[in-house]
């Protein structure tokens, strides 16, 4: 099955104007709409003698299959997060249990750690939970979502580490301070999560396994009183989560 594109439209925004319920229906229909097409296109190879598309026996047996296991899952409801474990579960992403969950994240916090430091990028343990906080500084020029050069070598090996450990999920949040307006800092916060994970989806690590969210200045850590507060508000998250 084809990965899930990265596209604005699949962003998450926190300042959305509905319920809970209602965003995750957004998302879980236009996860689904996606999802389906990529089903058909798996399938579809182009006959050499007429050049008309058709459903080669192979797909049909192995790629569609992957990909209906992968609807399946979607169709189990739940969170977001829940559905993009169905979603992997189905497509033959072995997922992880019991005390093998514990064990796994032992040696991918131990990885990110020796793979990240020095880097200004750190790397938090919150039960079966890993957190990579990037701070804008090292990462984005002001008020831009481009990706610094000198970063691409940091993604480099968080995206090694993420293909190494291929079963965990990865949440891509991003966040300002409280300079400008709401409507500014959420859609900066927005493209800047999105360069990061288009970039560690460019190095190959399955975009299926992504959530990309901003938060604007929502969620701050720090006072946005003093510049120092505020510089440690401009970040990117990511969270890495088991598939389970």
């Amino acid at each position: 099955m084809a990965p899930i594109p990265f596209s604005p439209q699949f962003v998450l925004k926190s300042n959305y104007e509905g319920s809970h319920e209602e965003r995750e229906y957004i998302m879980r229909n236009r996860i689904i709409a996606v999802a389906a097409v990529a089903v058909l296109a798996a399938g579809c190879t182009t006959d050499p003698y007429t050049g008309q598309q058709r459903v080669s026996n192979t797909a049909a047996g192995v790629g569609i299959g992957a990909g209906l296991g992968a609807l399946a899952g979607l169709a189990v409801g739940g969170s977001p997060r829940a559905q993009r474990n169905a979603v992997l579960i189905g497509a033959g992403v072995g997922a992880l249990a019991g005390g093998v969950v514990g064990n796994y994240m032992d040696q991918q916090e131990a990885t990110l750690r020796e793979e990240l430091r020095d880097t200004g990028v750190s790397v938090t343990r919150n039960g079966d939970e890993i957190i990579l906080n990037m701070p804008s500084g090292i990462t984005f020029d002001t008020d831009r979502a481009e990706l610094r050069a000198d970063v691409f070598p940091v993604l480099n090996s968080v995206a090694r580490v993420l293909d190494r450990f291929d079963q965990t999920l990865v949440d891509v949040e991003g966040h300002t301070d409280s300079t400008g307006s709401r409507d500014y800092n959420q859609d900066l916060s927005e493209r800047r999560a999105l360069s990061v994970a288009r970039y560690l989806g460019a190095q190959g690590v399955d975009e299926r396994r992504f959530s990309v969210r901003g938060y604007a200045d929502t969620e701050p850590v720090a006072s946005n009183a003093s510049p120092e507060g505020r510089a440690q508000n401009r970040r990117v998250e990511i969270y890495l989560v088991p598939i389970t």
